[in-house]
């Protein structure tokens, strides 16, 4: 689930074309993703809520093809969907109707470089939000951090070294891949705000030789107090 691009009016052609007429990604949601925001309750605490009865509600940025969006709003959150292909946002939007979760989801076509809006929100996730040619990605993430709601998380997983199979210049990505130590300090926060998950994970998966290898997830979870 990612919102890589080119900056400018090609941005939209590119992801497009990167998206194609097929799904590109399993639709499964991110394992790292899961294992974090799982712990998390759609219900949340009265007290971040004002003490209001409401659908606690959610923010992916970089949606793609909406596989962490589909999962947040199976588990009871309300979910904003921001991606700037509008083939991948179509996809998302297809399954989660196929599945029923069609009035859990808003689909937003927009460039995240760009992106801004008035709303807040209780949940803020980014996964793997990078790009091999020029995207603002610290910057974006920054500007995520002021649409958390008071007593709201943001969640920040990314790659934090290419893989085990494959060199640096193979998967360079435009902004450099950080661990969890300096994702926290590129976020930039104030006194306002807890780390409650900054470590190193990692996976074992198949390279595509057919051998055992390792991806290395940076995970990142912070509260606003």
């Amino acid at each position: 689930m990612t919102a890589e691009h080119t900056p400018g009016p090609d941005a939209e052609a590119y992801w497009t074309d990167r998206y194609g007429d097929a799904p590109i990604w399993s639709g499964a949601p991110n394992a790292s993703l899961v294992d974090t925001v799982g712990r998390l309750s759609p219900d949340g605490d009265p007290a971040a809520a004002g003490g209001a009865a409401r659908a606690r509600r959610a923010l992916d940025l970089g949606s793609g093809e909406g596989g962490d969006a589909l999962w947040m709003a199976a588990q009871g959150w309300q979910v904003t969907a921001v991606d700037i292909a509008a083939n991948a946002l179509a996809r998302g939007r297809a399954e989660a109707e196929r599945v029923g979760l069609g009035d859990r989801v808003t689909w937003v076509q927009a460039d995240l470089a760009a992106w801004d809006t008035d709303d807040r929100f209780d949940l803020v996730t980014a996964s793997f939000l990078h790009s091999s040619v020029s995207f603002p990605r610290a910057a974006v993430l920054r500007r995520a951090t002021t649409l958390v709601a008071p007593g709201g998380r943001l969640v920040v997983v990314g790659h934090a070294g290419s893989p085990s199979w494959a060199s640096h210049a193979e998967h360079a990505h435009a902004e450099p891949l950080v661990g969890p130590a300096e994702q926290v300090s590129q976020l930039a926060l104030d006194d306002g705000w807890d780390v409650e998950v900054a470590e190193l994970r990692t996976r074992h998966v198949t390279a595509p030789d057919g051998s055992p290898a390792t991806l290395e997830d940076s995970v990142v979870l912070v509260r606003r107090h």
